[in-house]
Order: C-alpha cells, then sequence, then structure tokens
C-alpha cells in the first residue's frame, strides 16, 4: 500500500515527541531530520521536502508552541496541516458544466491505464453523482484501444461512441458531443491516445481536440509506481496542454507515494481521483486531509464511513439492530454481513482506518487470512437452514456431516460456533450501550482468528 514506508517513519518519529512536555528547538531539529530522511525514502521531490521542512521548523519553534501546555501535540498538529497543503489543503471536486454536456478529457502515456480509468470515473459519476455519462473512444492508435472501451461499456451498461480507427480523433469527438446532446447524456468523457513517450504529434492531437469546444475538465492519468518520472509527465502535459487535474492510478500497488506528495506542489494542479485497485468502482475522490491523517497513523473514518454507507442498506441495518438486541441474529445475516464487508476492501486495509488502530500490537503486519474467511463461508453453506436460524442444535453427528461437506475440520466447526455465540453477546452489549454513557471495554473476540 502507498506511503506504508512514510506513515511508519513518522509515525515512530511522532511518538517520541507527542508526550513532552517541553520541546526545545533542538527536539524539532532532531525531528525534522527525521521528517526529512521520511520523505525522500518515499521519493517525495527534493524542493518540495526542503519547502516542506522548513515551514513545519518556522512554524513548530513558533513561541505559541513552546510555551503552551501540550507543544508535542501542537507540532503533530503543524504537521498534519502542512502535510495535508501538501497534497492540495481540501478535495478539488468536478467542475460540472451549468449547460450540459459536461466535457471530461483524460489524458496521459500509454500504459498509465488510461482507458480503464475512463470507465471507472464514468462508473463513479454515475453512482456518486447521478450523471448520465458517454464513453469515447478517440484512441484509433492502439491496437485494440476501442474494443477494450467497448467492452468496458457493456460490463457497465454504459454507453460508447466509436466511429472505428479510420475517423480522426477531433471528429469522433465532434459527433460524441453532438450525440449526447441529442440524447440528453451530460457528460462526455473522451479516451484519448497515449504515447510511450511524449511527442510532438500527440500534443497537437490534444490541442486540436481541446480547440474543438473547451472541456471542463483534463485530466491527466498518471501511475503512481512510476515515482518522480510522474510529476515530469504531469509538468509536461500541464505546459502543452493545459490540465486541469491529475488521477493517480495504482496508487494501492507497491508505491511509495512520492508522486502523490510532489505533484500538487509541482504543478499546482490537485489530484482529483486515485485509483485503488483493480475493481471498476476501486476509483475514490482524493482527500488531502483524509490522506494526511492516515499517513500519521489517525486514521480515516469518514472515507470509513462512506464505504460502509455504499455497501450498507439503511432498512437492512435496523433490522439488524434489532436482531443483535433480540438475539435472533442467525448465520445468513452473519454470512450476509461478511459479503457486504468483502465488498467494502482489503479488511486489513479497512482497520487501518479507524483512529488508533496503528497503535494496536501486530495491526501494522496484520494480513487477513482470506483462506479462514472461505473456510467460514463454505461451514455456513454447507449448514441445513435450521442449523443456521438455531445453531445450538448441530450435534457431533452434524458437525461431521458439516465438516465433510465444507471440507473442514470439527474443530474449526467448534471455533466457529463459539465465535459466533461470543459475537452475539457483545452486540447485543454494543447496541444497549449505543446513545448510553457506559464507557465498558470491550474486547472483540474471535477476530483474532481471521489474521495470519
Amino acid at each position: 500500500m502507498a506511503f506504508e514506508g512514510l506513515a511508519e517513519r513518522l509515525q515512530g518519529t511522532i511518538q517520541k515527541i507527542k508526550g513532552k512536555g517541553k520541546v526545545s528547538e533542538q527536539d524539532v531539529k532532531e525531528m525534522m531530520r527525521e521528517v526529512r530522511f521520511a520523505l525522500i525514502e518515499a521519493d517525495v521531490n527534493l524542493k518540495v521536502v526542503k519547502d516542506f521542512v522548513k515551514r513545519v521548523s518556522e512554524r513548530a519553534v513558533g513561541a505559541d508552541v513552546m510555551k503552551s501546555l501540550t507543544p508535542g501535540q501542537q507540532v503533530i498538529k503543524i504537521v498534519q496541516d502542512e502535510l495535508q497543503q501538501l497534497m492540495g489543503g481540501e478535495q478539488s471536486p468536478i467542475k460540472f458544466n451549468t449547460k450540459p454536456p459536461t466535457v471530461i478529457m483524460m489524458v496521459g502515456l500509454q500504459g498509465a491505464g488510461k482507458t480503464t480509468t475512463t470507465g471507472k470515473l464514468a462508473n463513479v459519476l454515475r453512482k456518486k453523482y447521478n450523471r448520465k455519462p458517454l464513453l469515447v473512444a478517440a484512441d484509433i492508435y492502439r491496437p485494440a484501444a476501442i474494443q477494450q472501451l467497448e467492452t468496458l461499456g457493456k460490463q457497465l451498461s454504459l454507453p460508447v461512441f466509436s466511429l472505428g480507427n479510420q475517423v480522426s480523433p477531433v471528429e469522433i469527438a465532434r459527433q460524441a458531443i453532438e450525440k449526447a446532446k441529442e440524447e440528453h447524456l451530460d457528460v462526455v468523457i473522451i479516451d484519448t491516445a497515449g504515447r510511450l513517450h511524449i511527442d510532438e504529434e500527440l500534443m497537437q492531437e490534444l490541442k486540436d481536440i481541446r480547440s474543438l469546444k473547451e472541456p471542463d475538465e483534463v485530466f491527466l492519468v498518471v501511475d503512481a509506481m512510476t515515482g518522480q518520472d510522474a510529476v515530469n509527465v504531469a509538468k509536461s502535459f500541464d505546459e502543452a496542454v493545459g490540465i486541469t487535474g491529475v488521477v493517480l492510478t495504482k496508487l494501492d500497488g507497491d508505491t511509495r507515494g512520492g508522486a502523490a506528495l510532489s505533484i500538487r506542489a509541482v504543478t499546482e494542479k490537485p489530484i482529483k481521483f486515485v485509483g485503488m485497485g483493480e475493481k471498476m468502482d476501486a476509483l475514490e475522490p482524493f482527500h488531502p486531509e483524509r490522506m494526511a491523517s492516515r499517513i500519521l497513523g489517525m486514521g480515516d473514518v469518514l472515507s470509513l464511513i462512506e464505504k460502509a454507507q455504499a455497501e450498507v442498506d439503511m432498512d437492512k441495518a435496523k433490522e439488524l439492530e434489532e436482531k443483535f438486541m433480540t438475539q435472533t441474529f442467525t448465520f445468513d445475516d452473519f454470512i450476509e454481513q461478511l459479503q457486504a464487508v468483502k465488498k467494502m476492501g482489503p479488511l486489513d486495509e479497512i482497520l487501518k482506518m479507524i483512529p488508533g488502530a496503528s497503535k494496536i500490537k501486530g495491526l501494522d503486519n496484520a494480513k487477513v487470512d482470506e483462506k479462514q474467511m472461505a473456510h467460514i463461508e463454505a461451514i455456513i453453506y454447507s449448514m441445513t437452514p435450521a442449523e443456521k436460524t438455531n445453531p445450538e442444535i448441530i450435534t457431533a453427528s452434524r458437525k461431521k456431516r458439516i465438516a465433510k461437506g465444507s471440507g473442514t475440520s470439527i474443530q474449526e466447526i467448534n471455533r466457529l460456533l463459539k465465535q459466533f455465540e461470543d459475537m452475539k453477546k457483545m452486540m447485543k452489549q454494543m447496541t444497549s450501550m449505543a446513545g448510553g454513557k457506559g464507557k465498558k471495554k470491550m474486547k472483540l473476540p474471535g477476530l483474532d482468528s481471521l489474521f495470519k
């Protein structure tokens, strides 16, 4: 996951200064040395690192910080604020045209994931913004680019405009905009051609499409794994064509995150979206304040809530709450919730969004055992409807049958039954405490078995 090395380094540095009753200039200097190393390791642009360290240092050694009751906390807040500003300050929303259609040009080098991102963006605009997008296949050079976009359109049940690879991209874009107006489609997303490198021919074509109708947005799609090259590509495209925002792909991969921290500072263009996986819904609006919070190990509750809201039916949630209170929660309900949680993304990533989760021993290296989750599902699917509703009727002979049917062991079935009972009790406690003033500490029984 992006930023892991940076997060680990910064969080370690923060812990040293956090509880200090007094903070000297030397403490700040030592902390800034660590921060500098952490940012350079994360492949952040050197000028950006220098400016960042200078700003934090100047604010951190101010009299209002040094003489405050909690100087350690104040310094951390300054680091968080400056990290947020470095990435853009606040989320930069899409500029929708008041006279539809809104025209979005997707530009970038070949291999950055531009065509796939075009499909993902259309999907996000439909689901989160209630828009009616038209995908436009204007990359007539790359073999199979048109077919790829048409396949994505079918997969997402979205219209794709194409005139084949013998018509100029400018003409394709012109006719697509007319088509959108006729059919009352309010967003046109043009998938333009890419190259393996920046050349004059590519830039001229993009300028020609741009001159056809001034687009509302020009999104540069950049592979976050290319590190500092991503910043150079962004500068070149911005100077030649003029971009309004950046979409970073593969931010979930093995990347150090330097591109995300440098692009905004170097180009002064906002990161609009980030690609966080292969699935067609794995494109998220970029929130600098949330990313800064996650990097510093403070969690990201808002993103967690949004993920949950996207997958949880509110009526169903109320019904489940009632079941928890009355202890009528069944294995059918359990499997339904397991599927909903899986849709939210990898469980180890979700847990890291919880404030303070970074301090839980072992969670930083926790990887959810997908095999164990598959075993749980297999066990439940091997139960009869009566067994799922009333697990207490599962006798030794029934356990033997379930173990055979699910390819698991009787020990695993016993463990799941125990965890299920513990969970029901815990959920009853939690729902009865909701809204109350109780501060009773509770363990989360059974979670440990899901981790390697």
